[in-house]
């Protein structure tokens, strides 16, 4: 059964801001590992990886023909939402370093609770009507339109990235990226429900 829930500005800002920290804490934990992730940001980690780029410019930039998609299908509220989510993410990315510093921080570790972390900020972010961009706008709407799982959809695109990354980075970091996407996909496979939470 459908349920469409109904949530106040205060809910939204407070989702659509913890939602960000938590994926950001994730992601910090999978950039300062040398991990990967999946979707859009796991494209962002090669191009940083393979350029003199970083993840929050190319995260940022590599977003926005996804937004046209975004307001045909979705609508604007769940458009601006998701840019202002990217622009966090990006923003809480960039200057976590100055917030933070790890002097032992294993890769096993990361690779779960990055993973752990990165799911339930999306899962935060698609309850208040969000997303991370990209890969996940596309995964909103196949799950809004076409009722496909949000997180069978993202563990596919996700052995897409992690295939390419073979062609950047050691087998050890694929292993443990692929456990860090098992563990972040885990958590929307068994908590988003399609049609749960409606764009429109």
């Amino acid at each position: 059964m459908s349920i469409k829930i109904q949530h106040s500005i205060f809910e939204d800002v407070q989702g659509l801001l913890i939602g960000t920290l938590l994926a950001a804490l994730g992601i910090t934990f999978f950039k300062t590992s040398g991990l990967l992730i999946g979707g859009t940001a796991g494209l962002a980690f090669l191009g940083q990886y393979a350029t003199s780029f970083s993840f929050s410019e190319i995260f940022f930039v590599i977003n926005l023909p996804f937004y046209y998609l975004s307001y045909r299908q979705l609508g604007w509220k769940f458009t601006v939402r998701t840019f202002i989510s990217v622009f966090l993410l990006s923003f809480f990315v960039e200057y976590a370093p100055s917030f933070m510093q790890f002097s032992l921080l294993d890769p096993l570790y990361s690779a779960i609770i990055g993973g752990l972390l990165v799911g339930s900020g999306l899962l935060a972010l698609f309850r208040h009507e969000a997303s991370l961009g990209g890969l996940t706008i596309l995964a909103q709407y196949l799950a809004q339109k076409k009722g496909i799982s949000i997180g069978k959809f993202q563990m596919i695109v996700d052995c897409i990235v992690l295939f390419l990354a073979l062609f950047i980075v050691d087998w050890e970091a694929i292993v443990l990226s692929i456990v860090g996407a098992v563990s972040y996909n885990l958590i929307l496979v068994i908590n988003h429900k399609p049609g749960r939470y409606s764009a429109r």
